[in-house]
């Protein structure tokens, strides 16, 4: 890994902060959100605050192992959260893997902050930490998460099930040439 900071990466839009504990409000805004919970968790969870703070710790804890992770998501221009992506250990069927994560405030749906992000995730993920592939996955009915997937370069895997639910997996290799962006540190 390169001695660059991932602490915080900027895009062309986005400011993308490491989480932190100071966080939380921000995180339960856009968490939520019933437009954004339900493109997340199957539809019979009801979030709590404290499920919320236990998800939080978690992502701090991945951080603090792996010295990578989401970072909650900024307007360049505003700095106002528009909301959380970035990278994360999971397992899939499994199989470990890395996965490119996002979800955006809905005020700020169809802009292409959600392929900024995956795009800046992909470029950190073959750059800083030479990782030889990523995947993302949704749930097989959000058409505009398949598409952020296909607009940074993933390709159609299979299908599989997370949280008792079916989901689409995407993969993205390395040796493969796709877009990406060029990522300001």
């Amino acid at each position: 890994m390169s001695t660059r900071v991932l602490d915080r990466v900027e895009t062309e839009r986005l400011v993308c902060e490491r989480m932190r504990r100071d966080h939380a409000d921000e995180l339960s805004v856009l968490l939520l959100d019933p437009r954004v919970a339900r493109t997340l968790f199957p539809a019979s969870t009801r979030l709590t605050d404290a499920m919320l703070l236990a998800s939080l710790e978690e992502k701090l804890e991945h951080w603090a192992r792996y010295g990578f992770g989401l970072w909650l998501l900024r307007d360049r221009a505003t700095g106002k959260m528009v909301g959380r992506g970035g990278l994360q250990h999971t397992a899939v069927e499994g199989e470990e893997a890395v996965e490119v994560a996002w979800a955006v405030a809905p005020e700020r749906w169809r802009e292409g902050l959600a392929t900024e992000l995956a795009l800046a995730a992909v470029d950190v993920a073959f750059g800083d930490l030479g990782l030889e592939e990523i995947v993302a996955f949704t749930l097989p009915e959000n058409v505009a998460s398949r598409r952020v997937m296909q607009k940074a370069g993933f390709a159609y895997d299979r299908d599989v099930e997370r949280a008792g639910l079916p989901h689409v997996l995407y993969r993205r290799r390395r040796a493969e040439t796709y877009p990406t962006l060029e990522v300001a540190s």
